[in-house]
């Protein structure tokens, strides 16, 4: 498919509130940020509402304390209105799904997400990100999906949506072929996904734990990226546009250092550490290829949500002071306007 500037051009921007500073930096400074550089909607991030909402009460807010999160929430939205900034997503909703029947896990789970809901409602979002579970459960598609119909029913009655991510690191649901399958699962008018270029050229395409930093380490390049467009030719051809709520938008750095293959003291997996520091926006020094995933997803028809979510620590994950947040914005939306002029030619 030929891409046309105009076809383009209305095509809405959003910003990730956990992607600029972090929840340490006042939110406010945050949003403003985000508006100067250009941006219509915000995904807001869980850890900044939380951060918010303790620094306005002057305490510690936990995250199941609800009625103050929705307190903060409707702050949230007003300025958020003010700024012209449209919340678009609530996010990251994660270890949902695959508990044990009658576990406290699984209780907690839904506690949580009846929660949350309270907070989409506070805020005036409709749609809530899912991240695929990277917990130690067992791998039952029956199960999953089970638990991903209730949630879908559980936000029909608010006419609300899901927005279900594969990330790759993720137990049971690593790749967009995993979580296009649950949808079709699921089968729910208010269950789509939320598509990455990071999370699946970051599984399909690229390793962080081989010297080259390509998956299979061996694997001829050649022979890799043939595979991999293979993937995106199929993604562009299966995918329903309209089961697509959001595309995130973030490249990666290769590590300096092949990452260790274990999960670190913490249990995270490495993908799930170089996801956490090591993701910048594109053309900033990073090695996906993330123009040829925005391209299969544009494939489909999609002209939704092109999303910026990165998390960038610099080319070490740690060299990021945020002294400048508006510059690190604009340089966003700059890459957003080139991310675009590339796929047209």
């Amino acid at each position: 498919m030929v891409f046309s500037k105009e076809s383009l051009s209305n095509i809405p921007t959003c910003y990730a509130t956990v992607s600029v500073g972090t929840p340490d930096h006042p939110l406010d400074k945050k949003l403003e940020a985000i508006a100067d550089a250009g941006f219509q909607g915000i995904e807001l991030g869980f850890p900044d509402l939380l951060s918010f909402a303790s620094k306005n009460l002057g305490k510690d807010v936990g995250p199941q304390e609800f009625e103050l999160l929705c307190n903060a929430g409707l702050e949230v939205k007003r300025m958020c209105k003010e700024l012209g900034l449209k919340i678009v997503m609530l996010q990251p909703f994660s270890n949902f799904e695959g508990w044990k029947p009658q576990s406290a896990e699984r209780k907690d789970a839904f506690r949580r997400a009846k929660g949350w809901i309270q907070i989409m409602e506070a805020v005036g979002t409709d749609m809530l990100q899912v991240g695929s579970t990277d917990s130690s459960i067992p791998t039952s598609r029956d199960v999953v999906t089970s638990d991903l119909k209730e949630l879908a029913d559980l936000l029909a009655p608010h006419n609300f949506r899901l927005a279900y991510e594969n990330w790759c690191w993720s137990t049971h649901a690593p790749e967009w072929k995993d979580v296009w399958e649950i949808a079709q699962k699921v089968d729910r008018p208010n269950f789509g996904l939320c598509l990455d270029t990071f999370q699946s050229a970051g599984g399909e395409w690229a390793d962080p734990t081989t010297r080259s930093g390509l998956l299979g380490g061996d694997v001829k390049k050649e022979d890799l990226h043939e595979r991999f467009q293979e993937s995106l030719k199929s993604l562009g051809a299966t995918i329903s546009e309209d089961k697509i709520y959001i595309l995130q938008i973030s490249d990666a750095y290769k590590p300096k250092e092949p990452l260790d293959p274990k999960p670190d003291e913490n249990g995270m997996r490495p993908r799930a550490r170089w996801s956490s520091c090591l993701r910048p926006v594109p053309f900033d020094g990073g090695y996906l290829p993330v123009v040829d995933f925005a391209k299969a997803v544009l494939e489909t028809g999609f002209r939704g949500w092109f999303s910026t979510e990165v998390f960038d620590g610099g080319p070490s994950g740690q060299d990021q002071e945020w002294t400048d947040m508006p510059g690190y914005t604009k340089k966003a939306m700059q890459a957003h306007k080139r991310l675009l002029r590339e796929v047209i030619e």
